[in-house]
């Protein structure tokens, strides 16, 4: 088979269904956000404002950054718009109801970071 379409044809194919995955990452990201900050109204549960397309993609790469890019998006935010860190809010506690458990949950997953390099296991040898 790899002779009648060739390695170039398996090639393409690995690289098309890499960039796939890639974009549905970045695409899943903002969405997962979204429903929980917006559509399941978890903003509003912790004394919050609503956030734009702007502030979901920060927010959404804000939670899946490691230290470095949580400090570059600070920076972004007060260089661009200062004045966003002299607003009040009144954050608060959610209440305990499934809709806010679910928007906790999907926020929860979107800051998980399995593949993070702190959870490397290093190699241990056993003395006898």
């Amino acid at each position: 088979m790899l002779r009648i379409l060739g390695f170039g044809a398996l090639v393409a194919g690995g690289v098309a269904v890499a960039l796939l995955a890639l974009t549905a990452a970045l695409l899943l990201g903002p969405l997962l956000f979204w429903i929980a900050w917006n559509v399941l109204d978890f903003a509003s549960a912790v004394g919050l404002p609503e956030l734009g397309f702007w502030g979901i993609v920060l927010a959404t790469i804000f939670l899946v950054a490691g230290w470095v890019g949580k400090v570059v998006i600070a920076g972004i935010v007060f260089l661009i718009d200062p004045s966003w860190f002299h607003g009040a809010a009144e954050v608060r506690w959610p209440e305990p109801t499934f809709r806010n458990f679910v928007a906790v949950a999907l926020l929860a997953l979107l800051a998980a970071r399995p593949l993070s390099h702190t959870h490397k296991r290093t190699a241990r040898r056993d003395k006898i």
